[in-house]
């Protein structure tokens, strides 16, 4: 599905069809978490707890980048 990114006040935004929502089974108000992959961008829903761990991995892996390039290979 081909999506425009249009102005909203100062900001850019995408507006999501309505049939798109019901498909996702989002409303007005839901949070979208953006995750970068290597085939470019996917927009999931917002889990708190998921977003949570996911801030603890990423403290991991920066903190022990030594050790997983180690691992690795």
């Amino acid at each position: 599905m081909k999506l425009k990114i249009t102005t909203i006040g100062n900001s850019a935004g995408v507006i999501l069809p309505k049939e798109l929502l019901a498909r996702l089974r989002l409303e007005k108000g839901d949070e979208l978490l953006a995750l970068e992959t290597p085939d470019g961008i996917r927009l999931t829903t917002f889990d708190a707890q998921l977003a949570a761990e996911m801030e603890v991995a990423e403290q991991v892996m920066r903190k022990r980048r030594a050790l997983l390039n180690k691992l690795a290979q």
